[in-house]
């Protein structure tokens, strides 16, 4: 069986259903970095990652497509310049 190996910017499922993305890999100390949807970021090293792989609890996965997960910013911060600017605009087009 072929193992794949990590690829830096590639996403995966683990056996959790949890999605990563491979954000280092670091050939010396034989560790990848991957961080999770949620923005939280840890270390593999490359014999837990071949095992994962061939127990199967590690597949290629889509990038997700809301990119908000990591962010650490509440929806109500998301529009709040763009609030601010209408009710200014409104403000000053009425009066």
């Amino acid at each position: 069986m072929s193992l794949a190996k990590p690829v830096v910017g590639e996403w995966y499922r683990d056996g959790a259903g949890e999605t990563f993305e491979v954000v280092a890999i670091d050939e010396d100390d034989r560790t990848i970095e991957i961080q999770y949807f949620d923005g939280s970021v840890t270390e593999m090293d490359f014999d837990a990652w071949n095992e994962q792989m061939i127990e199967g609890s590690i597949e290629t996965a889509e990038a997700p497509e809301d990119w908000s997960g990591s962010v650490d910013v509440g929806a109500e911060d998301l529009d709040r310049e763009y609030e601010d600017t209408l009710q200014a605009n409104r403000s000053g087009a009425g009066g």
